[in-house]
């Protein structure tokens, strides 16, 4: 189990790394950029969709065809949890050493898409939420639950799809 999810913890942790760079960047360099929560979030199964394959290469070559649901959840879990902490570890890096100003840029993206009405609860929403974000362990906790949760469901799926019990006869 363990080289399975080693190599599909891997490349999913490579591939959200990866995301992080482009959507950053977006940001930066595209002032009326919008973001789709929606699509986004669509987008983050289709990338942890990884997990499944990986609960199945792991099931077919490992396990002769035959995982139980608690072993298919732990393996996918597990994938889930190690691209995760990829992708925080990649996160924290890439804030501290390359855009320590994020929180100005997004503030300023979250405000200049908020409607009139909103705009003073949402500045000091936003002015909350940067002061947290000076705390490090808030920013590992808030950049987990970006993805983690995601993760944990697609490996929960997999689970119930993949699991095959052995037929004694």
């Amino acid at each position: 189990m363990r080289k399975t999810v080693l190599i599909f913890s891997l490349i999913l942790g490579i591939i959200m790394s990866i995301n992080i760079f482009v959507m950053v960047n977006m940001l930066y360099n595209n002032p009326d950029f919008k973001g789709n929560d929606v699509l986004g979030y669509a987008a983050m199964v289709v990338v942890f969709s990884l997990i499944f394959f990986g609960v199945r290469n792991y099931r077919n070559k490992q396990l002769g065809g035959y995982i139980s649901f608690g072993k298919a959840f732990t393996t996918g879990a597990l994938i889930a949890f190690i691209a995760s902490t990829i992708y925080v570890a990649v996160w924290l890096f890439y804030y501290y050493q390359f855009v320590p100003d994020f929180m100005d840029v997004y503030t300023r993206h979250v405000l200049k898409n908020t409607a009139a009405a909103e705009l003073a609860a949402k500045t000091k929403e936003m002015a909350d939420f940067k002061e947290m974000y000076k705390n490090p362990l808030f920013t590992i906790l808030i950049t987990y639950s970006e993805v983690l949760p995601v993760g944990l469901i697609v490996a929960l799926v997999s689970a119930f799809i993949l699991k095959r019990k052995k037929v004694e006869g």
